[in-house]
C-alpha cells in the first residue's frame, strides 16, 4: 500500500453510528492519521465541529473525503487513501457490498459493525478469494455485541486449561439505577432497520450457507442441547430467551475456519438473552412474535420502518437514544464454558472423547453504552489492530469473523484500555 495513504478513513461518519466512531477516534486512533468520509460535507464539518468539542479537541483539520454508495468511482477513490476503511454506513445488506468491493480493488482493509449474517456471508461466499489474491482483510461484526460474544469465547479458551466442548451465553443490559425517567436504553433507526430486513430474508441463510460451507462440520460429543424456549438461568438469575441476534452465526464462523485452518476441536455454542422478571420475557416473546410475523410481509415491514417506537416499545426511534441514555446503559454477557483438564486431552483434537466433560470455567465481558461506546472502541480497536499486528493474523487477507482475525493479536488488550471498552474477567474456574 502507498505510503502516502491515511491511516483510517471513517466512512459514513455523519450518521448515528458514525458521528460517535468519530468521537472515539480521538483517543482510540491518537498517533494515527485517520480522515472522515460521507456524502455531504457540510454534515461531515458540522460532525467534526460537534465531537471536536466533545472531545475538547481541534479536529477542524481532519481531512475529509466526499463518497457516496451511489458513485462508485468515489467509493474506489476513498479506498485509493487509506489504508483501511472503518465502514459504518448501514443497513449493509444495501450498502455494504460496493465498499467491500471498492477495498479490495484498492488493496484496502475494511472492518464494518455489521450483526446481519446475510450480508457477511455472502460476503465470505463472493469475496474470501479475492481478498486474499489482494492481501486484504475485511472484517464484519466487529461492534457489540458480537465482539464480546466471538473474543469472549477465544479468551474463554485462552485460559481454560483444557478443552472447551461448549459455552453458552447470557446476555443482560440495562440502565444503572439513579437515572432520570427520560433516560433508557434505545436503539438508532438504522439498527432497527437492519433488523427488520434481516429477518424478513432470513431464509436466505440456508443456501448461502450451503454453497459457503459445502463440507459439514463433524459432530463432536457430547451435543451441547438447547435450552427451554423460557428459562430461569441459574448462571444469571435472569429468565432467559434464546438471543436472536447474529452472536451464534459469528462464533460459528470462526470455529469453522479455525478448525478448517487448524484442526482445533470447534467450540459448541447456544446464546440467551435475560430478563428481570417472567411478565418481561413473555412481553418480549409477544413483541418479537409480532415483529417477525409483520416482518414477513411488505405492507407489515413498511409499518415497522414507519413507526419503529410503537412496535420496538419504545425503543427504536429515527432520532436514536439520547446521550444520557447511552452514558447509563450498561451490558454484561457471562460465558458458561465446560470441558476437559488438560489431563484429559486427546492425542489429536480430532478425536472423539469417551468420557463426560468435568471442568467448568464462568467468564465476563461487560461495559457501559454498548451501542454507541463499546461498539465504536471495538470497531477502532479492530482497525487498529489490523494496522499493527497483520502478522499476526490469517493467511495474509480474506474475508473473516472477528475471532479468526483476530484470536493470535492483543485485539482483547485493547479494548479494555478505554474508557468505552470492555472487561474481560474470571468468574469462576472448576
Amino acid at each position: 500500500m502507498a505510503t502516502d495513504r491515511l491511516d483510517v478513513i471513517i466512512f459514513g461518519a455523519s450518521g448515528f453510528t458514525g458521528k460517535y466512531t468519530v468521537f472515539e477516534a480521538v483517543t482510540v486512533l491518537n498517533g494515527l492519521r485517520w480522515g472522515i468520509a460521507g456524502r455531504n460535507r457540510e454534515k461531515l464539518e458540522s460532525v467534526l465541529k460537534q465531537m471536536g468539542a466533545k472531545s475538547k479537541k481541534d479536529l477542524s483539520q481532519t481531512p475529509i473525503f466526499i463518497a457516496d454508495i451511489n458513485d462508485e468511482t468515489s467509493l474506489l477513490e476513498m479506498a485509493k487513501r487509506c489504508r483501511i476503511v472503518v465502514n459504518t454506513a448501514g443497513p449493509y445488506r444495501f450498502h455494504g457490498e460496493k465498499v467491500v468491493n471498492a477495498c479490495i480493488e484498492a488493496g484496502t482493509h475494511h472492518v464494518d459493525v455489521s450483526g446481519e449474517p446475510q450480508y457477511m456471508e455472502t460476503m465470505q461466499l463472493k469475496y474470501d478469494k479475492r481478498a486474499k489474491e489482494r492481501g486484504v482483510y475485511v472484517v464484519s461484526a466487529c461492534g457489540f455485541d458480537s465482539i464480546p460474544a466471538d473474543m469472549g469465547v477465544v479468551f474463554v479458551e485462552k485460559n481454560f486449561d483444557g478443552v472447551v466442548n461448549s459455552v453458552e451465553t447470557f446476555l443482560e443490559s440495562g440502565v444503572k439505577e439513579g437515572t432520570g425517567p427520560g433516560a433508557r436504553a434505545g436503539l438508532n433507526y438504522g439498527t432497527w432497520e437492519s433488523a427488520v430486513y434481516g429477518l424478513a430474508h432470513s431464509d436466505e441463510l440456508r443456501g448461502i450457507r450451503q454453497k459457503l460451507f459445502p463440507q459439514r462440520l463433524p459432530k463432536f460429543y457430547p451435543l451441547l442441547k438447547h435450552r427451554p424456549l423460557i428459562f430461569r438461568s441459574t448462571e444469571v438469575d435472569k429468565v432467559c430467551l434464546p438471543f436472536p441476534g447474529s452472536d451464534r452465526s459469528v462464533v460459528m464462523r470462526s470455529q469453522r475456519f479455525l478448525y478448517d485452518q487448524d484442526k482445533k476441536r470447534p467450540v459448541q455454542m447456544h446464546a440467551y438473552v435475560g430478563f428481570p422478571s417472567w411478565i418481561a420475557a413473555a412481553a418480549v416473546v409477544l413483541f418479537a412474535s409480532i415483529f417477525g410475523l409483520m416482518s414477513k410481509f411488505q405492507i407489515g415491514r413498511n409499518l415497522l420502518l414507519k413507526y419503529p417506537g410503537i412496535f420496538s416499545g419504545g425503543l427504536a426511534s429515527r432520532e436514536g437514544p439520547s446521550e444520557e441514555s447511552m452514558e447509563r446503559t450498561y451490558f454484561k454477557m457471562t460465558f458458561k464454558a465446560i470441558g476437559w483438564p488438560q489431563a484429559d486431552r486427546l492425542a489429536e483434537s480430532t478425536d472423539q472423547y469417551t468420557v463426560p466433560p468435568t471442568k467448568t470455567l464462568m467468564v465476563r465481558v461487560s461495559g457501559m453504552n454498548p451501542g454507541y461506546g463499546a461498539t465504536c472502541v471495538a470497531l477502532l480497536s479492530t482497525a487498529l489492530t489490523i494496522l499493527r499486528e497483520s502478522d499476526k493474523m490469517p493467511n495474509n487477507g480474506g474475508v473473516l469473523a472477528p475471532a479468526a482475525a483476530f484470536s493470535k493479536t492483543s485485539l482483547i488488550s485493547e479494548l479494555e484500555k478505554h474508557e468505552h471498552g470492555m472487561k474481560f474477567e474470571i468468574l469462576a474456574n472448576k
